[in-house]
Order: C-alpha cells, then structure tokens, then sequence
C-alpha cells in the first residue's frame, strides 16, 4: 500500500476537525500528523481522543519556538518523526485546505497514478468565497461554501500558490508550508514536477517557486479548494488568532478581499460526498468526539460574542458586511499591475 502522509497544524479549529478528516480519508491519505498548540476550544482533547483510536498521531508543540515561528517549529519535529520516515508520498497542509482530484476515482492514488514520473505535484488553490454566509453554522465545509474564483485568474498571484504533494525519496529534506525545501545537490537535477493538468513544469520550480503560473486553467486533475474566509462571524475568530506563519499580524480586509472570489459555482468537491459523510458519520458515531464537536461549535459561538464587545472586531465584522465580493481582474489590468511588479523587482536588483 502506498503511504500518504499529511502533515497539518492546528489551533482551535476542533469544529472543523472531524469534516475535514473524513474527507482525507475517502481521498486516500493513510496518515496524519497533526501538531496543536494553545488549544482553548477541545481540539488537543479531540486530536488525542483521535490518536488512541489510532487515525492520527498527535503532537503537542507548546513551544519554545524558532524564529520560524509555530508552524515552522512543528515542521521541524515532522522532519524527525517516524511517520515521515515511513511515508512514500507527503502534503502539508491546513485544516482549510481540501484535496479535490477530478481523475479516476477522485483519490490521491488515481493522481500520482495519472504521472507516474512525477517527484512533486502542485495542486494550486482555488479561492473560495464566503458567498454572503453571515453566521456560523454547524454544517459541512464543502457543502456550505459552493462559490469560488474563476478557473483563469489573472490577479491577484496569491489565487496561484499551490501545495505540493511530492515523493519522499530524499530528493529534499526540510517540509515547506507549500514546498518542499532544502533539495539535495546530487539528487535535485533529476526530480520532475507537474502542475494539476498534468504539464511538467521548468527547473525554476523544482528549487523555489510557490505560485502556479496564472492567466490559465490549473485544475484539469487535480486542485486544492481553499476555504480561507468562511462566514464573517468565522472570519473574526480567524482575525483573532492571526495569521497561520505571523500569529501576531491580526487579519483585516487586505486578506479577506483578495480571496472572496464567488463568480463560479464549482460542486466537483462532492465526488466524494458520499464516502466523505460515511466517514463524517462513523467518527461522530464515538461518543468521546461527539461531545468534543459539540462542544467547540458551543465554543465558537461564545466566543465571537466575546470579541464582539470589543471595537477592533466589532469594526471588522461591520466592515464585513459592507464590503461587497471581490471582482476578478481582467487580463489587461493584470499586465498593467504586473509591469509595476516586474518594474519593482528590477529597481531592488540595481
């Protein structure tokens, strides 16, 4: 059996927890090694509850930590563990970020099968937007949330960046947030990357880039939905806990525009509805991870009524609701934006 190894860090987000598992597991992901740190809702309770049933293995990283930050201290203890060294294929990534592979049987296994010579495989983002969802609901992810950006994005590059899922064989040896790092001298010059339409992709992207190229369709086999914004009341806990690399930098409008893209509707997530809910269902069946749902969905409704009385998200959750979706650009103010771009990078070089 080939072995599927996810790496994921998680702060207060237990009521996502369990969709977000059930769908990986229909997707073929065999292992999970997930990180908590400074939990306040039940998710350290829920990740330990999930490692004596033996579907994760949970991690507690409560610190000191390197000037990398929290995430990047977890990936530092992920790189000495031995479900690392057992893994044949590894991703990391976020309790927001869904796996959706449109070949085969919409598993993992059906996309590695589909580029059998591929070291890494991107799967870009494709943005999801919060659709005008003004309360947190206790429902799924993946069927709440059905409008997302085009399939051609010109701007903001951001709408590019992908996750990789890339063979294990030493071709590097540090995790990225959406890349493998430091390659190996002698082993990088024969590792071959293909984006999520199956093209192989130049040498700049076996050593640095973080970004598909945009102004094209990146999703023919596979693609990462990324559930970044939520409902408003969602997005001001968010806020509050800061940003997943910079947990200091409160979030604010700048990161809510450039994702809340909802011009398309896009279902192709519910391939795996069905095996999905089978799974949601049996792990809901426990009762130790019922209650534990239960109460981190009590937990965030209390606590976006804590932070509403004070101004700084109150104010956000009003500019929320003004704030209208997000409108694509279109490709002729792309190039005028990317001019200045290119422009800026030149005048740093000189």
């Amino acid at each position: 059996m080939v072995k599927i190894l996810a790496i994921l860090t998680l702060r207060n987000e237990a009521a996502f927890l369990l969709e977000w598992l059930a769908h990986h597991r229909a997707a073929g992901i065999t292992d999970f090694l997930v990180f908590s740190n400074d939990c306040q809702d039940g998710t350290d309770a829920m990740l330990n509850r999930l490692d004596e049933m033996g579907l994760v293995t949970h991690v507690r990283n409560d610190g000191p930590y390197g000037k990398g930050g929290i995430q990047f201290t977890a990936y530092k203890l992920a790189e000495k563990h031995p479900l690392m060294e057992a893994a044949d294929w590894v991703m990391t990534l976020d309790v927001d970020e869904f796996v959706n592979i449109h070949c085969g049987t919409h598993r993992i296994t059906d996309l590695i099968s589909a580029l059998p010579e591929a070291t890494a495989i991107t799967l870009t983002w494709r943005l999801f937007g919060n659709a005008g969802i003004v309360r947190y609901a206790d429902t799924p992810v993946t069927d709440t949330f059905l409008r997302a950006a085009p399939v051609v994005m010109h701007w903001p590059w951001r709408a590019a960046m992908f996750k990789t899922l890339y063979r294990n064989d030493g071709t590097y040896t540090k995790l990225g947030v959406h890349r493998p790092r430091q390659p190996d001298p002698a082993r990088v010059g024969q590792a071959r990357w293909f984006d999520g339409e199956g093209r192989e992709l130049d040498r700049k992207f076996a050593t640095g880039r973080v970004f598909s190229n945009y102004g094209q369709s990146n999703y023919a086999l596979a693609q990462l939905n990324h559930y970044a914004l939520g409902a408003m009341e969602s997005y001001v806990l968010k806020a509050a806990r800061g940003r997943a690399v910079h947990s200091d930098h409160m979030l604010d409008l700048d990161y809510w525009v450039e994702r809340n893209f909802n011009t398309d509707m896009d279902r192709s997530i519910q391939a795996l509805s069905q095996p999905m809910q089978a799974e949601l269902e049996w792990l809901k069946s426990d009762p130790d991870l019922s209650r534990l749902h239960d109460e981190a969905v009590a937990w965030r409704k209390t606590r976006f009524m804590e932070l509403m009385l004070e101004e700084p998200y109150r104010a956000l959750f009003g500019r929320l609701l003004t704030t209208p979706p997000s409108r694509p650009v279109s490709q002729d103010a792309a190039r005028f934006l990317t001019q200045f771009a290119n422009l800026g990078r030149q005048a740093r070089r000189d």
